[in-house]
């Protein structure tokens, strides 16, 4: 079986797709790798513009962190926490830095911190990274340790993580040890996959559909457009741009009918469509450019330079 390995790769690549792919699907993230853990997630947990705008100086090296507000569940009782993600492309000894991070998110929130890092890179461990951190002594305990999570998604097989439901564990396929599984199986049963869950799948998640598989395919990019095509999902957006379009087009589309059936002339149908598209294309850039600078996908110099672009169109159709 022929293997076509990424070239050129950018750590700050593999770092942003897993922090949109964690943003995007968190609680299945919970649910995955701590099954036995209730975790519950409110409707805006992410606190990585908090945590920047507090401690600025860290803003680059924070671009793939990810930083989080929920309650926990033990026992019978709910408790407020922030838990801190950490995406890592190569191995390295992180205990300092997890510690450090620690720190700062206790320091954000004044609440119990639990650390995680998850380590994409593609090597087989022989030897473990440590997850323990001493940072502290008292003359009755001794020595205090900070412990932390670690997650290396490629200690999983391919072929287990295809054939579960979660589409988070399909994707995730892609960066788990693949041997003895064909890689076009893995995109082929992902694409199927959002073929069935497509009415149920926002237009962000197709985007980071397209863009997760094709930056860790590995694979012809022939074949990748035949399985696509195959799956039916060929037209499916692979840029920022071509999404916010196509979702705009829908909803001018829909509105742009409503209107010309209301008017029952082709000329007012078409005038409605032309204006209804043209409106429904600002209002699918405005939300989409706003959800992915919630999630920390944009910074806030190119979200603030696109809604300047926008404010410029609405002055023009108006």
């Amino acid at each position: 079986m022929t293997r076509y390995k990424l070239t050129k790769t950018n750590p700050k690549s593999h770092d942003s797709l897993t922090k949109w792919l964690i943003s995007s699907f968190t609680e299945d993230f919970f649910k995955h790798y701590f099954p036995n853990i209730e975790v519950e997630i409110g409707n805006d947990p992410f606190l990585d513009k908090e945590f920047i705008s507090k401690y600025e100086a860290l803003k680059a090296s924070l671009s793939g962190d990810i930083f989080l507000s929920l309650e926990i569940k033990l026992g019978n009782q709910k408790y407020p926490i922030v838990i801190h993600i950490e995406n890592e492309s190569q191995k390295k000894d992180i205990k300092t830095r997890v510690y450090e991070y620690h720190c700062y998110a206790w320091l954000l929130k004044k609440r119990p911190v639990w650390s995680i890092v998850v380590f994409t890179d593609d090597a087989k461990w022989k030897k473990e990274v440590e997850n323990i951190f001493w940072y502290g002594f008292d003359s009755q305990n001794k020595k205090q340790f900070l412990r932390f999570d670690i997650i290396k998604i490629n200690k999983e097989k391919s072929y287990d993580l295809i054939n579960k439901k979660s589409l988070l564990c399909k994707l995730l396929a892609l960066k788990a040890d693949d041997e003895g599984i064909d890689r076009e199986l893995i995109i082929k049963e992902i694409y199927q996959t959002v073929a069935i869950l497509r009415k149920q799948l926002s237009n962000d998640i197709l985007l980071l559909v397209n863009q997760y598989v094709s930056f860790y395919k590995k694979i012809p990019e022939k074949t990748y457009q035949l399985i696509k095509k195959e799956a039916g999902m060929q037209f499916l957006a692979t840029t920022i741009k071509e999404h916010y379009i196509h979702e705009g087009e829908l909803i001018g589309e829909k509105r742009g009918e409503k209107r010309g059936e209301k008017r029952g002339e082709k000329k007012g149908e078409k005038r409605g469509v032309k204006k209804g598209v043209k409106k429904g294309i600002i209002l699918g850039e405005i939300k989409t450019l706003k959800k992915l600078y919630q999630q920390n996908i944009i910074t806030k110099d190119q979200y603030e330079k696109r809604i300047l672009r926008i404010n410029k169109k609405i002055k023009k159709i108006l």
